[in-house]
């Protein structure tokens, strides 16, 4: 389909807008799981509270047992040491299961999230213009279900809950830290400073090239999709040289971004690491004079030093966790603006309804299904409501159009088609024939002119109903996984098998499907590959056929059929047209001879229109191109 940016990389920022709305979002998905995350709270609570009191009991145990046994053994003081070895034990038991089961249901509290986040990303997805899809590759947004996802999985299922245990663990074992000196808490204070200004500096430049990695990331993506789309085209005209330079060169755009990001990343670890071992150091030197000097027991100096440990590892993690966290938010924002996207607007009041003429001849409403449909036209003024009878009459009124603001497509374009009549466009490729179909379905709306259906202006009518009443049989023909009949039930969601079969005998296509192997109930997988393009093409037109529209658009519809199959097909084509509004873009004059009316255009104008014995005896435009004098470029 037409439009600006088609082939472009997507609309990408390279920094967040805001972070902390990134975090605080992401915290809402959470918050919807509240029962679980209290359980959560309480496994944190509970691990982080018996490793702190299985610490704390060390200066019991060196103080009161081991210190008073050196050189003098002592039944009485070894029972109660291993009475308080047994307890220690049971403590850091407690906290061991503590911590599996919070775990556990952190994963569980991460899948759902993460399932509600993609179920959000689909919905608002199925809600979007056709102009977004315009402009971003399917690999780009593909990127944001697998990779940026899974990036919020992995922060979810380990960080999220490592960083609120270490803040619980950072707290309690600061509170029992000045509790037994406030001296050595000086030096861990100092140290802590430090290693926080390290974190701040490291991540912060880590940060921005984690946000660039995700957008290469995203861009590899989608030249990889685009490449196995297209690699017929790629074989055909030699140019797997040039594909590779591209992907190289896109490929070392991500790499310079994933190697700055990780380099930054992976070497706080490290540098964390070296300063706890430096404030282990420290804090036992200090410690070690404080007791020669008697202001502190030497369990007292044991038992602060492994606080130390247990102040210094919590933030040697989540300098760990640095780089999942920072790809995760980078990859949690670029899912967002998706989310945040504005759907496609539609400010639509007249619906499309069944409805059957009385013994008045007026127009009722029903629910159920007559053949006849008819608009239904509230009015806002006097609350009165009117039916219209669908019959299928287009025209367009002086419409003017354009993908781009300063590029115009359409210029000044007024034509109609009335109730069964069969319009043909013939022009040069980017004349603006199917961008005229375009328009027909609002797939975007006209700044500047009116289109009628049936009188009523489409903008007035709710998208929905007014595709509905249309269907289209596009040049690139796209089958779903699933079933023959499947596929052409998509016209028509509730057609009966009956129905299915006669829309196929009526495109021409039961024939190759009862040779099919398993006739109606084949499997159809990768976009139909195990069939021809023809019977692609076939299925597509069966597909339009049980739809049964007034209005039915033929976009080259034939243009994958060969001559042979296109004589076999053109009954069933003027049975599927009888009745019926017909829009058809054909390059093969010979398909739209028999039309009621040909427009040729050019440039965005019409330069021609009339029938194929009008245009032929005015010896113009398509004059040429029927007779061979020019051709559609």
């Amino acid at each position: 389909m037409p439009g600006p940016g088609s082939h472009g990389k997507g609309m990408i920022p390279s920094k967040p807008k805001n972070t902390k709305s990134t975090i605080r979002r992401l915290l809402t998905y959470l918050a919807e799981d509240k029962v679980l995350l209290l359980f959560v709270g309480i496994g944190i609570l509970l691990s982080s509270s018996v490793q702190i009191i299985g610490t704390s009991m060390l200066k019991k145990v060196i103080d009161q047992y081991l210190f008073p046994m050196a050189g003098n053994y002592n039944v009485a003081l070894m029972q109660g040491f291993i009475k308080t070895l047994m307890i220690m034990l049971f403590f850091y038991l407690v906290g061991s299961i503590s911590t599996f089961f919070y775990s556990r249901i952190m994963l569980r509290i991460s899948t759902k999230t993460l399932y509600r986040i993609r179920t959000q990303m689909f919905e608002k997805m199925e809600t979007l213009p056709i102009k977004f899809f315009d402009t971003h590759t399917h690999g780009e947004l593909m990127s944001r279900y697998t990779n940026d996802t899974d990036a919020i999985r992995e922060m979810l299922s380990n960080s999220v809950a490592n960083f609120f245990s270490s803040a619980v663990t950072v707290i309690g074992v600061f509170s029992m830290m000045l509790l037994y000196s406030w001296q050595l808490t000086i030096v861990v204070i100092v140290m802590l400073f430090i290693m926080l200004n390290v974190v701040k500096t490291i991540g912060g430049k880590s940060g921005n090239f984690f946000k660039k990695q995700q957008q290469e990331l995203g861009a590899v993506n989608g030249y990889i999709e685009e490449m196995i789309e297209g690699q017929k085209v790629v074989k055909v005209f030699c140019h797997e040289e040039a594909s590779k330079q591209k992907f190289a060169q896109l490929n070392e755009n991500l790499r310079v971004a994933s190697t700055n990001a990780n380099t930054f990343a992976n070497i706080l670890m490290p540098i964390m690491g070296n300063l706890s071992h430096v404030l282990y150091a420290i804090t036992a030197m200090v410690g070690g004079v404080l007791a020669i000097l008697g202001q502190i027991s030497l369990g007292t100096v044991v038992a602060f030093l492994q606080y130390t440990r247990n102040f210094s590892q919590p933030i040697t993690q989540i300098s760990q966790q640095f780089n999942s966290v920072l790809s995760a938010l980078a990859g949690a924002e670029r899912i967002f603006l998706l989310i945040d996207e504005q759907p496609e607007a539609d400010d639509g009041y007249v619906t499309l309804v069944n409805a059957f003429i009385d013994e008045n001849g007026m127009i009722r409403e029903t629910k159920e299904r007559t053949g006849i449909w008819a608009w239904k036209h509230p009015h806002k003024e006097d609350g009165s409501i009117t039916y219209t009878k669908v019959e299928g009459k287009v025209e367009f009124d002086r419409v003017i159009f354009g993908y781009d603001e300063k590029k115009t497509v359409l210029n000044d374009i007024s034509l109609y088609a009335n109730p069964g009549e069969k319009i043909a466009f013939v022009g040069s490729t980017g004349a603006g024939k199917t961008t005229i179909t375009n328009l027909i379905n609002r797939f975007y709306d006209v700044p500047d002119g009116r289109i009628r259906y049936d009188g009523i202006n489409i903008n007035k009518i709710k998208k929905e109903d007014l595709r509905r009443s249309l269907s289209i049989v596009l040049q690139d023909t796209h089958l779903f996984t699933g079933t023959v009949m499947e596929n052409i039930r998509y016209g028509k969601l509730d057609a009966t098998d009956e129905e299915v079969i006669g829309a196929a005998k009526l495109a021409n296509a039961h024939s190759f499907i009862k040779h099919l192997p398993d006739g109606y109930q084949t499997m159809l997988t990768s976009d139909g590959t195990n069939l021809s393009q023809g019977q692609r093409q076939l299925i597509a037109i069966a597909r339009a056929a049980v739809a049964d529209p007034p209005v039915l658009i033929l976009d080259e519809a034939t243009s994958s059929i060969d001559t042979r199959t296109e004589s076999l097909i053109e009954k069933g084509m003027d049975s599927l047209m009888k009745g019926r509004t017909v829009f058809v873009i054909a390059h093969r004059l010979s398909t739209v001879r028999n039309s009621h009316a040909i427009i040729v255009l050019e440039n965005g104008e019409i330069i021609e229109r009339g029938s194929h014995t009008d245009l032929m005896s005015l010896t113009g435009k398509y004059y040429q191109l029927y007779t061979g004098l020019f051709e559609l470029s």
